[in-house]
C-alpha cells in the first residue's frame, strides 16, 4: 500500500495581506502548517496551529534570521518524489516529510531600493535567500507540490483544494507564475549592483549589458492600433504613482489601444505646467492646450485652439476637474473620449456621467499623483529585430541657458508665451511648429517631412489669430523661409534650439522683421 502522509503546507512570507484567511482555510481542510519566523509568529497571533521550522529541522534559526530554510529536510520536502522508490527511501530514512503546499513570497527588495535615502546595507540585506531557492524547490517539483506566490491566488487554490489535490494544469501554472517573479527579482537586484559597479548615472548602469523586461498583463485590448491587430497592456511591478500604469478608471467603456496612448501623451504634457493647465490630444498630438488662473479658463483656451480637431479627443488636466470645467464639456456638441486628471468633485463627476450624450461612454482617468515629482526613466521602441533604449526626454531646459541672439529682446508677455510653447512644443511630432498667443496655442504643424510645411500648417490652423503670437520649433530652422511664413501669419517672437549653418540667415530675417529670437541650445526630436 501507498505510504499516505498528513497534508502539510510550508509558510513563509513576507506579504503577509490576507494570510489569516487562507490558512485558515488550509487548516480546516486538514493542512498541518510549518512555518518560520515571523509568519509563524503572525500566525499563532491569529490562532492558528503551527509548526515552528526549527522543531521540524531540529536547527535553529540563526544569523539573524538568515540561515532557516536552507536545510535537506526542507528542500527534501519540497523536491521529494515519493511516487519514486529511491526518493521515499531517503525521505524515510531522514526523516523528510513531503509538503503539498508551498506558500511564500520574498522580501521586499525592489520597494526598498526605491525608497529615498536607502543604503547598500539596508538594501542587502532586503535581499531574500531562502524564499527563492524554496520557490524554485516547489515550482521545479510542481509535479507534487503547488507553490503559492501571490495574495491574489489564494481564493483560487483554496477553493481548488476543497476538492482535493491541486490539478497539474493549475500547479503547471503555478509554478510558471513563481519563475516569473523569481526572474523579475532577480533581475532587480542584478540591474541595482550594476549601479553600485558602474554609479547612478553612468551609461552602463541606466543601461545594463543584458535587458530583461519583466511586466504583468493589466488587460487585454479589443484591439490594437486597428481591428485586425490584436493587443494588450502591460504595466510594471511597482508603476510610478505619476504615470498611466498607476491610474484608475472611475467611468466609461474599455480603454482602447489608441485610448492609452493619448491618455499617456496627454498626462506627460499636461505635467509640464504648475499653473492650471488643460490639453487636447488628437493622434498623440496636442491640437489644443491653455494655461489660466483658473481651471475654466485653462479649459476655455486649450479648447478654442483647434474646436474642430477637439472633438473626440482626449484630454489632460492638472487640477481636480471641477463643475465649472464640467459644464463647458456638457455644451452641446462637444465630445471627448477620456480625460485624466488628478480627480474630479463630486458634481463635476455627475455631470459629466449624467448629462451629455456621450454619458455612458466617457472614460474618466484619475491619477491621484498626477502632479508628484516623476523619477528618471527610461523610454523603449521596438524596431524588427530589436529594441532602442533611451533616457525619457523629461524635466524642464534651464532658461538660464537660453540666449537672445536678436537685435530685439523678446517683452514679458513674449517671454511667458515662449515658455509655455516650448514645453508644448517638445510633446509634438517632429517636425515640430507651435504657434501661441496669451497662454493659448492657436496652430500646430506636426510630423511633416519639412519644417516650413509644418510653419505653413501652423498658420493655417491659427485661423488669422496669430497676430502678436509667438512660435516654437523643436529643432532649429534650416532656412530663413519659416521665419518669414510665421512673420507673415504676424509672430512677433521665435524659440528654437539653434545650432544650423544657416543660423546667421534666420537671425537676419528676424531682425528684418523686427522680431525677437531666443535660442535654447537644446533640441526636442519626437519621432
Amino acid at each position: 500500500m501507498a505510504e499516505v502522509h498528513p497534508r502539510r503546507a510550508l509558510v513563509s512570507v513576507s506579504d503577509k495581506s490576507e494570510l489569516g484567511t487562507f490558512i485558515k482555510g488550509l487548516v480546516d481542510l486538514g493542512f498541518q502548517i510549518v512555518s518560520t519566523g515571523g509568519t509563524k509568529k503572525y500566525l499563532a497571533e491569529q490562532q492558528i496551529p503551527v509548526i515552528d521550522i526549527s522543531e521540524y529541522t531540529g536547527f535553529p534559526e540563526m544569523m539573524d534570521g538568515r540561515v532557516k530554510t536552507l536545510h535537506p529536510k526542507v528542500h527534501g520536502g519540497l523536491l521529494g518524489r515519493p511516487n519514486l522508490a529511491e526518493d521515499a527511501h531517503h525521505m524515510r530514512e531522514h526523516g523528510i516529510l513531503p509538503f503539498e503546499l508551498v506558500v511564500c513570497n520574498l522580501y521586499p527588495f525592489e520597494a526598498t531600493v526605491a525608497k529615498p535615502g536607502v543604503t547598500v546595507a539596508e538594501a542587502i540585506e532586503n535581499i531574500d535567500i531562502g524564499g527563492p531557492s524554496m520557490i524554485r524547490s516547489a515550482s521545479k517539483n510542481h509535479a507534487h507540490v503547488g507553490v503559492v506566490t501571490n495574495p491574489s491566488q489564494y481564493a483560487r487554490v483554496l477553493e481548488a483544494l476543497r476538492s482535493g489535490p491541486l490539478s497539474e494544469a493549475l500547479r503547471v501554472e503555478l509554478a510558471g507564475a513563481a519563475f516569473e517573479m523569481t526572474a523579475r527579482y532577480d533581475r532587480a537586484i542584478a540591474d541595482y549592483m550594476a549601479k553600485l559597479v558602474h554609479g547612478q548615472s553612468e551609461p552602463d548602469s541606466v543601461f545594463p549589458a543584458t535587458l530583461s523586461i519583466q511586466m504583468s498583463r493589466k488587460s487585454t485590448l479589443r484591439y490594437g492600433e486597428n481591428p485586425h491587430q490584436h493587443a494588450a497592456f502591460y504595466v510594471e511591478s511597482n508603476p510610478p504613482a505619476a504615470s498611466l500604469a498607476a491610474a484608475e478608471q472611475l467611468h466609461g467603456k474599455e480603454l482602447s489601444y489608441n485610448n492609452l496612448l493619448d491618455l499617456d501623451a496627454a498626462l506627460n504634457l499636461v505635467r509640464e505646467f504648475t499653473m492650471p493647465a488643460v490639453v487636447v490630444l488628437k493622434h498623440n498630438n496636442p491640437c489644443g492646450a491653455g494655461i489660466g488662473h483658473t481651471l475654466q479658463e485653462a479649459f476655455q483656451r486649450a479648447w478654442a485652439g483647434d474646436p474642430v480637431s477637439a472633438f473626440g479627443s482626449i484630454l489632460g488636466i492638472n487640477r481636480p476637474v471641477d463643475l465649472a470645467v464640467a459644464e463647458e464639456l456638457c455644451l452641446p456638441d462637444r465630445f471627448v473620449e477620456a480625460i485624466i486628471a488628478p480627480d474630479y468633485t463630486p458634481e463635476a463627476f455627475e455631470a459629466l456621467t449624467t448629462r451629455p450624450k456621450w454619458k455612458a461612454n466617457v472614460r474618466l482617468m484619475k491619477c491621484a499623483a498626477l502632479n508628484d515629482p516623476r523619477a528618471e526613466r527610461t523610454d523603449f521602441r521596438r524596431v524588427s529585430g530589436g529594441l532602442l533604449a533611451q533616457t525619457a526626454d523629461e524635466g524642464a531646459d534651464p532658461e538660464s541657458d537660453w540666449k537672445v541672439v536678436t537685435l530685439r529682446p523678446p517683452t514679458g508677455t513674449e517671454i511667458s508665451d515662449l515658455v509655455f510653447a516650448w514645453n508644448v512644443c517638445r510633446h509634438v511630432k517632429s517636425n515640430a511648429i507651435v504657434f501661441a498667443r496669451q497662454g493659448t496655442i492657436i496652430g500646430v504643424g506636426a510630423g511633416q517631412m519639412s519644417r516650413v510645411d509644418s510653419v505653413m500648417i501652423a498658420a493655417q490652423k491659427s485661423q488669422g489669430r496669430s497676430a502678436g503670437g509667438v512660435v516654437a520649433s523643436d529643432a532649429f530652422f534650416p532656412f530663413r523661409d519659416g521665419v518669414d511664413l510665421a512673420a507673415k501669419a504676424g509672430i512677433t517672437a521665435v524659440i528654437q534650439a539653434g545650432g544650423s549653418r544657416n543660423d546667421a540667415e534666420v537671425i537676419a530675417a528676424c531682425n528684418q522683421h523686427n522680431m525677437a529670437m531666443l535660442f535654447t541650445g537644446r533640441r526636442h526630436f519626437r519621432h
